[in-house]
């Protein structure tokens, strides 16, 4: 499995609610929550598998095989790194290690905003791709709201948008900690290495 780097458009909420996904403990069926420890601090999210199920299931599945131990956030996009880029966004985006790079999954169809409802909003977790139907293991949190992610945005010039899956209720200190790392272009010149990534 290669990854796949998005034409600066890996993408992908803060713990506030928004009207894609509920707050943990509000009752809502179908929330995940997970664990991301990084050698930076930890950040604690949560899945929606109703609204996103293809996607949930093949980031679990990815969970559950240990795929994220020692794995990395590489990528920082912010205003001041695209001077290419007329639809600027702002992300951080993680890889797997090296030695791992070649296995997983194959790819799953891409579930579009407009199906799921779910809003690239402040924290949201994303999917990174390239073509509609690629999507493995990498993805990315998203800083700030990118509605230019969604369904009809043009970060990626298909206008297909990104497969938002969930959202960040603690830790976008740490995220914005990453995302403020010094950069050659996008890529972080000291990566993050995330320890795990487990459910809670």
């Amino acid at each position: 499995m290669r990854l796949r780097l998005l034409p600066l458009a890996a993408l992908f909420w803060v713990a506030a609610p928004s009207p894609g996904l509920a707050q943990v403990g509000s009752g809502e069926e179908g929330l995940v929550p997970i664990l991301i420890e990084t050698e930076l601090g930890s950040i604690e999210a949560v899945m929606d598998s109703a609204r996103a199920p293809i996607t949930v299931t093949n980031f679990l599945r990815y969970v559950d095989a240990g795929f994220y131990e020692n794995s990395s956030f590489f990528r920082s996009v912010r205003m001041d790194n695209q001077p290419d880029d007329s639809i600027k966004i702002e992300v951080i985006q993680l890889t797997l290690a090296r030695e791992k790079s070649r296995e997983g999954f194959p790819p799953i169809p891409l579930e579009r905003t407009s199906a799921t409802g779910i809003q690239h909003l402040d924290g949201t977790l994303s999917m990174a791709r390239a073509g509609p139907d690629t999507g493995t293991s990498s993805f990315s949190i998203v800083i700030n709201d990118q509605p230019e992610l969604d369904f009809g945005g043009m970060r990626n010039p298909d206008g297909q948008g990104f497969a938002a899956f969930g959202r960040v209720t603690s830790g976008m200190d740490v995220a914005r900690a990453i995302q403020a790392g010094d950069v050659t272009d996008q890529r972080l010149n000291s990566p993050v290495r995330v320890l795990r990534i487990v459910r809670r």
